[in-house]
């Protein structure tokens, strides 16, 4: 969601993991984990553009996979979805011009 008032260029995540499939903390946190590290080693060119933009980004993520994860599966649906969001960043900067 953008978000042009408060001009900071601001970008803040938040990460979800279900209780439906995974029942124990030990698993929902180590999902979460590997999120977090996943869109930190990726978040660089849609944090650059939104500050370019001076618009607010709150981004969720939900994990509503049944097994968990491994690292490099989690990296490259992050890149997937970081890269759909550049897109409709820049289309929306693009037409407030």
């Amino acid at each position: 969601m953008l978000h042009p008032s408060n001009n900071t260029g601001l970008l803040q995540a938040g990460f979800s993991v279900g209780t439906k499939h995974f029942k124990t903390a030990v698993d929902r946190n180590r999902i979460k984990r590997l999120m977090r590290e996943g869109y930190r080693l990726q978040k660089n060119a849609l944090a650059d553009l939104v500050k370019s933009d001076t618009k607010d980004c709150w981004v969720f993520f939900i994990y509503t996979g049944t097994d968990i994860p491994d690292h490099i599966l989690v990296s490259e649906k992050i890149n997937t979805s970081l890269k759909r969001l550049q897109k409709i960043v820049d289309e929306n900067s693009s037409k407030n011009l």
